[in-house]
């Protein structure tokens, strides 16, 4: 059981979520492991009651049974079977459901189905949507007729790929994805991507990923976002699924071996501290997480402008930073080197160990780098490896 005096694996860290649905949830266990949390829903869901489309789709199916039918999400399947019964063809449904061969992607769709009474011919180990169009097109799908749930947005490769086998698709669209009626919080998660203020971003589906994209390039930022999800944010998804607008991109996402909410924070509790720069300096481990530091264990959390002139001196581990170069670093400090000397007495204060960064008269300021003589510190924990290739020796402190 984990010491609650122990900051928790995501302490100093912060994490976006763009989901529209379950976000408290999310919430709720990046918190709990620590984490500063950014919501800002990247979706809205149509209500189902007023899609004429459904309605439509849903008596064909009727009329005409279809050989197959997909169910892609729980939360679909339920939907689509409660919007039914509201237009007063729910048994209809069902019970033409009960005569077609019923396949479900996963074990949430499996547990909606048998809720509604029905049972399952089918659903694949993985989860995968492509593991279900491999058992459709193994089996053949010329003449038949198939019905697919979607679950938010087209499926244009499944559906592609089963026209093109001579199958007869028929499309089920039980919701779509909106963007948000207020677009400020999901501006706000933008601008802390931007800004470096957010550690990693958490996508549960890929309409949410796809809309944070489509939403930066609307506000021309869409190059930095990618550069910033490239280097700095780290995208962690929840399947296959969600990362494909981001891959299609190329922007490298993490995902956990089981597509849940749980593994997902999990993962991220593993990602982001890897990523995170220790130091030994001044006979104290130091790790630098997003906005605030490790100090042998003990969490500090460290101002904006503090957190910018401790990353500019960890980039080069041991050796003298300019006040002009420290000056550069800080956020909109214009051109006064006093900035330096207030921000760096404020980061004194917030870090609780003064000796950490020593100032090198007329020169600048350098991190109190202690000599590596065990490898308790491994190389890859100083990035640029100035230390580790011998740097901090030849770099006299005054």
């Amino acid at each position: 059981m984990q010491d609650d005096r122990q900051p928790g694996p995501l302490a100093g860290f912060t994490v976006g979520v763009t989901a529209a649905r379950r976000a408290d949830e999310l919430g709720a266990l990046l918190l709990r492991r620590g984490a500063s949390v950014v919501h800002a829903p990247a979706l809205r869901i149509v209500p189902l009651a007023d899609d004429t489309e459904l309605l439509a789709a849903t008596k064909e199916l009727i009329d005409h049974a279809p050989d197959v039918v997909v169910a892609t999400t729980a939360i679909g399947f339920r939907g689509w079977v409660e919007a039914a019964d509201g237009w007063g063809h729910g048994e209809a449904l069902l019970d033409r459901l009960r005569t077609v061969e019923l396949l479900a992607r996963g074990p949430k769709v499996k547990g909606a189905i048998r809720a509604a009474g029905l049972t399952e011919h089918w659903s694949p180990a993985s989860e995968s949507m492509a593991e279900v169009l491999d058992r459709l097109l193994s089996e053949g799908v010329s003449g038949r007729r198939i019905a697919l749930q979607l679950h938010g947005e087209p499926l244009p490769g499944f559906v592609e790929s089963l026209r093109a086998g001579g199958a007869d698709v028929v499309l089920i669209p039980v919701y779509r994805w909106m963007p948000p009626q207020d677009l400020a919080p999901l501006d706000r998660l933008l601008d802390a991507a931007l800004t470096g203020s957010l550690d990693a971003i958490a996508f549960t589906s890929a309409p949410a990923a796809a809309s944070l994209l489509s939403r930066a390039d609307e506000r021309g930022q869409l190059h930095e976002l990618l550069d910033a999800l490239d280097h700095d944010v780290l995208a962690a998804c929840v399947g296959p699924v969600t990362a494909l607008p981001l891959q299609a991109r190329g922007v490298d996402t993490v995902q956990p071996q089981r597509f849940r909410l749980g593994p997902l924070v999990q993962l991220i509790g593993v990602e982001l501290p890897a990523r995170a720069r220790a130091l030994p300096i001044a006979g104290r481990r130091v790790e630098i997480r997003g906005h605030a530091v490790l100090v042998d264990d003990e969490l500090r959390p460290v101002p904006p402008a503090g957190m910018a002139l401790l990353r500019a001196l960890a980039r080069r581990p041991g050796w003298v930073v300019s006040r002009a170069d420290l000056l550069r670093a800080l956020p909109g400090a214009g051109r006064d080197e006093h900035a330096v000397e207030t921000a760096m007495a404020r980061l004194r204060t917030a870090l609780g160990a003064p000796k950490l960064i020593q100032t090198v008269v007329k020169r600048g300021y350098r991190l109190s780098l202690d000599p590596v003589s065990d490898g308790k510190y491994g190389d890859a924990k100083y990035g640029d490896g100035d230390y580790a290739d011998g740097a901090y020796a030849g770099t006299p402190a005054s």
